[in-house]
Formats: structure tokens, C-alpha cells, sequence
């Protein structure tokens, strides 16, 4: 075992050596059934596309080898990545580039981005950013830019936002607060004992700190946050970490399986079944977690439309 591995046993740095299959004498090879999907079909994802490239935008769908990618785009869906396409920090399970002086952000971005969501007819948009320490107030004015401007083209869309931690700076929150997006999503990742394994500089308590400030400054409607699995993290601590979130006002909490999205990222330790998926789900339900949604596919912008639809109506959701 080399040093790195040592150090990091999560990590792999030789090769993407997957968890046994526990699907019992199953033909589906190296994956369980869960995890083979068909292929969607239609112009409409040729379209999406078409449109994201002539206003030369970026999606998390890509950047971060989302495996729901082909289907949110022949839905004309897309989450969009702000801020550029680089980020000044290299979690262990994420694939958008490092880079600790990535380019300024673009002016104009705020604009592209709300003429491609009138584009695509969204009624629900997502913004999403890379995390951006090399920039005085981390991104935040851009991030409330992009909210002003496709509030102006589109006036009948909600917006959500899924942002970095601002390094715990209340000054960046407060910016993007003051834009009042429906949503603000802020993700924990992964469990208390996991956390320095799997992200750069986030830490679990900030985390809970930065959605317990959104939610107790009463300005937006509702918190989110997610959670990957498969990375080693027992039921309990998943657990542990549905009833912190609920602890700090969470009303929206996501649950899916972690894919490592290339040989030099954290190894997957396990395939977990739907069934324990549904389990967590009737966990985070049963402690008054109001909108949960675990599955293996489950990313922390999927579906987000039809969260949201169930949220503004005040009906419980789960998947």
C-alpha cells in the first residue's frame, strides 16, 4: 500500500476497483440492477444541449459526471454551474477541475444564464456554483446577480440555489439571502466521521452552522441539504446525520449512491439496496423531516422541480 493510500484509505489512486455486486449469482456483472439504466431517446436532449452551448454555459449534469445527466436533459432540464468551471477546492469525491486561481467570473454570465432558462421554458431553476475562496466575497454577488436576472426574464420561475459554504462568512450568506431564492441547498455530503476523507476544507459543523443561519434568518422558505452513501458510513451514522440536519431546520433532505466519477477518486465501499434507501427515508420521515428523497439515482438537484412542487404546497414528499 503506498503512502498515499495510507493516509487515505477512501482513496484510490490505481485503478476503480468496485464493492462485491450483492445481487447473488447476478448476470448484471460488476453492477447491481439498480444501477443499469436505459438510455433515453429524443431530440429534446439534443436541444438542451444545443441550447446550453450557443449561450456557452456550463452544468454541473457535466462537469461533475452526473449519471442523470442524458435524462434531465431530454426532460429540457439542466442545473446550472456558475461561476466558471474550476474550483478552488479538490473534494476527494467530486470531478470538476481544481484549479486555486481559476478566471474571474464573466459578466455576462448572469444574462446567458437567464435567457437559456427562458430557452428551456424552466418553471424551477437551479443554480449551483464552484467554490470560489480566491474571491473577496467567495462568489456571493455573482451568485445574487444570476437570481436578479432571471427573475427579470422569467418572472414566473422559483429559484434555488445549491452553494459552497462561503468558508462560514456570514456576509457572503447574507448577499445571497437578500436575493431571496425559494430554495437555499447547502450540502453535508457525508457523515460526521467521513468528512475530512471527503471534502477539502467543508467541515460537518459549518455545514450545520451555514443552514441553521439561512434557516434562522426566517428569509427563505425552505433548507436543503444531501447526502452521498456507499463510502463507508454505517446506518447509524446516516442516521445521526438526518436527525442533526432536522436539528438545524432542514425541511428537504437528498439520500443517493456515490459513483467515483474517475480512478483518482474515493473508492466506492458499498452498493446500497432500494430498500435500504426506503429505510432511510422512513427514518428522516418518521423524525419530522417532511420532504425526503433516497435512491440510488438521487442527486441533490434531481427532480428538484417536483420537490419544490410538493414543498409550495405543503404535501410531505418522498420518492
Amino acid at each position: 500500500m503506498s503512502e498515499e493510500e495510507r493516509e487515505n484509505p477512501l482513496r484510490l489512486v490505481k485503478g476503480n476497483l468496485l464493492p462485491e455486486n450483492p445481487e447473488k449469482g447476478s448476470v448484471q456483472g460488476r453492477f447491481p440492477s439498480w444501477l443499469h439504466r436505459k438510455l433515453p431517446r429524443g431530440k429534446e436532449l439534443f436541444n438542451t444541449n444545443a441550447i446550453l452551448r450557443e449561450n456557452d454555459l456550463h452544468t454541473v449534469c457535466e462537469e461533475a459526471k452526473c449519471p442523470n445527466r442524458l435524462e434531465c436533459y431530454s426532460n429540457k432540464t439542466a442545473t446550472f454551474l456558475a461561476l466558471g468551471k474550476a474550483c478552488t477546492r479538490a473534494c476527494g469525491f467530486c470531478d470538476i477541475d481544481f484549479d486555486k486561481n481559476p478566471k474571474l467570473p464573466e459578466k455576462d454570465e448572469p444574462e446567458r444564464i437567464a435567457k437559456s432558462v427562458k430557452s428551456l421554458k424552466l418553471r424551477h431553476v437551479v443554480i449551483t456554483m464552484v467554490a470560489r475562496d480566491d474571491l473577496a466575497d467567495q462568489g456571493a454577488a455573482h451568485i445574487a446577480e444570476i437570481i436578479h436576472a432571471v427573475r427579470k426574464e422569467n418572472p414566473g420561475a422559483t429559484l434555488e440555489v445549491l452553494t459552497s459554504d462561503f468558508s462560514g462568512d456570514e456576509k457572503p450568506l447574507d448577499i445571497v439571502l437578500k436575493a431571496k431564492p425559494e430554495i437555499f441547498n447547502h450540502n453535508i455530503e457525508t457523515v460526521r466521521r467521513l468528512t475530512s476523507r471527503v471534502r477539502h476544507k467543508a467541515t460537518y459543523d459549518r455545514t450545520l452552522s451555514v443552514l441553521k443561519y439561512v434557516k434562522d434568518s426566517g428569509q427563505i422558505p425552505f433548507v436543503k441539504s444531501g447526502i452521498m452513501v456507499g463510502l463507508g458510513e454505517t446506518d447509524e451514522e446516516v442516521k445521526e446525520t438526518l436527525h442533526d440536519l432536522k436539528e438545524v431546520g432542514c425541511q428537504i433532505i437528498t439520500i443517493g449512491q456515490y459513483l467515483q466519477p474517475n480512478k483518482r477518486k474515493l473508492l466506492v465501499k458499498s452498493f446500497v439496496t432500494p430498500e435500504q434507501f426506503k429505510e432511510y427515508e422512513r427514518y428522516g420521515l418518521s423524525i419530522g423531516i417532511k420532504y425526503m428523497y433516497s435512491g440510488p439515482f438521487v442527486r441533490s438537484s434531481y427532480n428538484a422541480s417536483l420537490l419544490k412542487d410538493h414543498a409550495f404546497k405543503g404535501e410531505t414528499f418522498h420518492g
